[in-house]
C-alpha cells in the first residue's frame, strides 16, 4: 500500500535553484563542521564570566522568525575603567553628561530612572560606586524607537532580563535621548553585584547577547517587521547623508574600479539594484561618487568618513535645534581643522557642548568666533570637570606631540638591545626600578600592541618599529585629541561687561579684533566709568586698577562662601602651607579658583586641570613666590 500525495508543481522552466542551493549550502556547512581540525584551540576567554552560558544558549537556539522579520536594535557597550587616584570624578561626569543632553519626548531635561518603585538618586550611586574598579556604559538604541513611546519600559524589561542571564541583581541608572532624530538610553551599570563582588560579564554576552535579548523584546513588543516596513526603511536610506546600511553593502561591493550595479533576477534583487543606483546618484550629489558609464560609478577615497562625519555634523545640529529651540541651527556650521584652512588658531565664546564618543565621554565644542562663524571642535578625551562651560573664552589651536616619560623610557631602553624591550631588560638597564614601574611599561605597550604599533613575541620580548617616538606620539594624539583647547575666560562675554572684577576684556580681550568684541568692549569700559574706576576718556585698564579689581574680586568670593560655610576664609602668601579637602571649583573672571577647606579654614587656591581627579580627596597646598604646588593627602605634621 502507498501513501496517496499530491505534487505541488512549480512554475514553467523552473529548475528549482533555489532549493538546491538551499540544500547544497546546508551540505556544506554540516561538512564544515565535521571537517574541523581537532587541534587544541586557542583559549579566547569569550565565555568566561557571567552570562557565557545565556551567549551561548542564545547562539545555539533555532530562529523562531527570519533575522529580517526582527527589529533592529543596536547596542554598544563600553567598560569604564576607574583610573588610577579613583574614578569618582569620571561617573560624575559621565552621569552629569548624560542627563545633560537628554531630552524627554516632551522636550523637558534628560530623567534618570532605574527598577520600577525604586526613585534614582545620583548621589546615593556614586557613593556606591565609590571604590568600584570599573562600572558598565551601555545606549540601547532601537530602529523603531519612536515607535516604542516611553522607552523607561522597554529599558526595564531588558534589565530585569540581563539579571536573569546573569544570575544577579544589578544596580544601574538610565536616561533616555530624544533629541537626535533616534531615540536611544544610556544605561549605568555599577560594576559589583548582589554580592559586593567584581561583576564580570562574559565578552560573548556583551557582545551579542545583550542585543539578542533586546531585539527580542522589541520584536515582541511592536510584532515582526512587515514587508511594507522593510521596503520604507531601506527606501529612507537613499537620501540621508549619513553611513547607512545601503552605504555597508556597496562598500563590501565596490573594487579598485568601482561599482557596477547589475539587474536583479528576481523583484527583492532588482528592488536593491534600484535603491543601489539612487542612492549612488545621491552620492554624486554629494560629491561622493562620480559616474563611470550605465550602471557604474567610482567613489572618492575616504567616502565612508566623509559620510560618517556628516552625519555627526546633522546629530549636532539637531543637538542644537533642541537646546536653542527659539533659533534655527546655523546649516553652515564647520570643522576645526588647522593645516586644512587657512585660519591656524581659533578663538572664541563656546555655544555648548556635544557628545562625540558618549560612552567614553569624548565631547566635541561648537565654537562661535567673534567674526561670527561657528565651528566644531573635536576635544578629545579630557578629565572630568575640566569641560568649558557654555558662554566660555576659549582658544584652539594644534597640540604640539610630546612623548610621554614612560614611552621615552621604552625607547632608552629599546635602542640599547637593539629595538627590544623586556621586563628582564629593564632590570637590567634599571635595577632601582619598582616592578609596579616596568609593569606601567608593559601595560602601555600591551594597549600599543592592540593598536598595530608593536609586536609582542611569545617569550615576552616586544619588537619596537624605528618610527616608535612618532607613532606613539600620533596614539595618544588619536585618543586624546590633536586640538588643544586653552580656556582664556571662564565667564561669558555678556557677564563680562558689568563684571565687578578683573576679567578676560581687561587684559588680552583689548586687542582681539571683531565686531562683536568691539561693542563689549565698550560696554565694558563704560561699565568701568560709571563705577568711578576709570577716568572718562581713558580706553585702556592699567596695571593698578587690575591689582585693585583682582583682589576686590578675591575678597567678594571669599565673604560670600565665608557667610555660607560658617568657617574662616584664610589668604596664602608666600612660605603658607595648607591642607583640606578639594571640595569644588568656583569660577570668576580672573579664572577659575578651587575651593579647599577643612572643618574650620578654606583657601581659595589657582585650579588647574590635573587637579579635577583628586576632587573631593585631602591635598595639601604650599605657596611659594612662584605659585601654588600641591600634594595629594595630607602631610602630617605640617601647619599654616
Amino acid at each position: 500500500m502507498t501513501d496517496d500525495f499530491k505534487p505541488r508543481l512549480g512554475r514553467l522552466g523552473n529548475r528549482g535553484r533555489g532549493g538546491t542551493s538551499r540544500y547544497s549550502k546546508q551540505v556544506r556547512q554540516a561538512a564544515a563542521r565535521l571537517g574541523r581540525s581537532a587541534g587544541k584551540a586557542r583559549f579566547t576567554g569569550a565565555g568566561l564570566g557571567r552570562g557565557g552560558a545565556s551567549a551561548r544558549a542564545l547562539e545555539m537556539r533555532g530562529q523562531r522568525m527570519a533575522s529580517f522579520r526582527m527589529r533592529r536594535v543596536i547596542v554598544k557597550t563600553h567598560v569604564s575603567r576607574a583610573p588610577r587616584g579613583g574614578g569618582g570624578g569620571a561617573l560624575k561626569a559621565h552621569l552629569g553628561y548624560i542627563q545633560r543632553d537628554g531630552v524627554e519626548r516632551d522636550g523637558s531635561g534628560g530623567e534618570l530612572y532605574t527598577r520600577e518603585g525604586l526613585e534614582p538618586k545620583a548621589e546615593e550611586f556614586l557613593r556606591r560606586c565609590d571604590g568600584d574598579r570599573h562600572q558598565f556604559r551601555i545606549i540601547v538604541s532601537a530602529e523603531d524607537g519612536a515607535k516604542l513611546g516611553d522607552l523607561k519600559e522597554t529599558t526595564r524589561a531588558l534589565m530585569a532580563q540581563m539579571e536573569s542571564d546573569l544570575g544577579t541583581r544589578l544596580d544601574w541608572l538610565a536616561v533616555d535621548h530624544h533629541n537626535t532624530g533616534h531615540p536611544h538610553t544610556h544605561i549605568v551599570i555599577r560594576g559589583k553585584d548582589e554580592g559586593g563582588r567584581d561583576l564580570v560579564i562574559a565578552p560573548d554576552y556583551i557582545r551579542q547577547g545583550l542585543a539578542t535579548r533586546a531585539q527580542d523584546i522589541v520584536t515582541e513588543r511592536l510584532g515582526p517587521r512587515r514587508d511594507l516596513e522593510i521596503a520604507q526603511a531601506r527606501q529612507r536610506e537613499v537620501t540621508q547623508e549619513r553611513f547607512t546600511g545601503l552605504d555597508r553593502g556597496i562598500l563590501a561591493d565596490t573594487s579598485e574600479t568601482g561599482i557596477r550595479i547589475t539587474r536583479g533576477r528576481d523583484s527583492r534583487e532588482r528592488f536593491n539594484a534600484a535603491l543601489r543606483r539612487a542612492r549612488l546618484r545621491h552620492l554624486e550629489g554629494l560629491g561622493l561618487a562620480v559616474p563611470a558609464g550605465r550602471d557604474h560609478w567610482t567613489l572618492k577615497p575616504g567616502w565612508d568618513a566623509s559620510l560618517k562625519a556628516l552625519g555627526h555634523r546633522g546629530d549636532i545640529l539637531k543637538a542644537l535645534a533642541a537646546k536653542n529651540r527659539d533659533q534655527a541651527p546655523d546649516q553652515n556650521l564647520r570643522r576645526f581643522e588647522p593645516g586644512e584652512q587657512e585660519q591656524e588658531v581659533l578663538l572664541g565664546s563656546v555655544l555648548t557642548s556635544v557628545p562625540e564618543d558618549e560612552l567614553r565621554d569624548r565631547r566635541s565644542l561648537v565654537v562661535e568666533d567673534f567674526h561670527g562663524t561657528r565651528w566644531i571642535v573635536d576635544m578629545g578625551l579630557r578629565e572630568p570637570g575640566t569641560v568649558p562651560p557654555d558662554g566660555a573664552i576659549v582658544e584652539v589651536h594644534t597640540r604640539t606631540p610630546k612623548l610621554r616619560e614612560m614611552d621615552a623610557s621604552i625607547l632608552n631602553i629599546a635602542e640599547r638591545s637593539g629595538g627590544m624591550y623586556s621586563d628582564a631588560m629593564h632590570r637590567d638597564v634599571d635595577p632601582a626600578s619598582t616592578s609596579v614601574w616596568r609593569q606601567g611599561h608593559v601595560r602601555r605597550l600591551e594597549a600599543m600592541r592592540q593598536a598595530g604599533i608593536v609586536e609582542r613575541g611569545s617569550d615576552g620580548v616586544w619588537q619596537l618599529p624605528l618610527d616608535f617616538a612618532r607613532r606613539a606620539a600620533d596614539y595618544d594624539a588619536a585618543r586624546t585629541g590633536r586640538l588643544e583647547v586653552q580656556v582664556r575666560s571662564w565667564l561669558p562675554l555678556t557677564e563680562q561687561a558689568r563684571h565687578a572684577g578683573l576679567t578676560w576684556l581687561d587684559g588680552e580681550g583689548v586687542a582681539t579684533p571683531g565686531e562683536r568684541l568691539a561693542k563689549v568692549r565698550q560696554a565694558r569700559l563704560t561699565f568701568l566709568q560709571k563705577k568711578g574706576w576709570l577716568e572718562s576718556g581713558e580706553r585702556e585698564v592699567g596695571e593698578a586698577l587690575r591689582h585693585r579689581l583682582r583682589a576686590m574680586e578675591l575678597r567678594r568670593a571669599s565673604s560670600r562662601l565665608a557667610s555660607s560655610t560658617g568657617r574662616a576664609a584664610v589668604e596664602l602668601v608666600p612660605g603658607d602651607r595648607f591642607e583640606g579637602r578639594f571640595e569644588k571649583a568656583m569660577d570668576l573672571g580672573q579664572g577659575r579658583m578651587a575651593v579647599v577647606g577643612n572643618a574650620r579654614e578654606f583657601a581659595l587656591v589657582p585650579w588647574r586641570p590635573e587637579m579635577e581627579r583628586q576632587r573631593g580627596r585631602d591635598m595639601a597646598f604650599r605657596r611659594t613666590a612662584a605659585g601654588v604646588s600641591w600634594t595629594i593627602g595630607m602631610e602630617r605634621g605640617l601647619e599654616r
